[in-house]
């Protein structure tokens, strides 16, 4: 699968877990919610750096996916 698939269907996931949680917990409260978002947004950007790779590792780009 291409780098750009990945990361648009990683992007796609993180939206979609984000606005779950909004609509199941945090409907009226703006303050919690934006925490919470920028939280969320903060844990899926640490783990696509670490699992899927960020762009200061150029020396595995020939290597094989994972």
């Amino acid at each position: 699968m291409g780098r750009k698939v990945v990361g648009v269907s990683y992007v796609v996931a993180m939206a979609a877990v984000i606005v779950s949680v909004d609509l199941a917990f945090f409907r009226n409260r703006f303050g919690e919610r934006l925490a919470v978002n920028i939280g969320m947004v903060l844990v899926f950007a640490a783990f696509y750096l670490r699992f899927i790779g960020g762009p200061w590792r150029p020396w595995t780009r020939g290597v094989s996916e994972r």
